[in-house]
């Protein structure tokens, strides 16, 4: 198991973090995704190193914005 974290930008509600768990949670290897909305942080963890691109790219479905922190 891996964990990455991710800084996601743009989220202003629970229905903001709720997207962004569930387009990054339907990424293959994704075992578990923890959005903290105050913060921002996107916290991933999989079977084996995250693709850092697959997470911006679900994210950006989503509508907002990723950086590492």
């Amino acid at each position: 198991m891996t964990t990455s974290t991710f800084t996601v930008t743009g989220m202003t509600c629970g229905h903001c973090a709720s997207s962004v768990r569930e387009e990054v949670g339907g990424i293959p290897g994704v075992t578990a995704v923890n959005v903290d909305l105050p913060t921002g942080l996107l916290t991933v963890t999989a079977d084996s190193p995250v693709d850092s691109e697959a997470v911006t790219r679900a994210v950006a479905e989503a509508g907002y914005s990723v950086t590492t922190p």
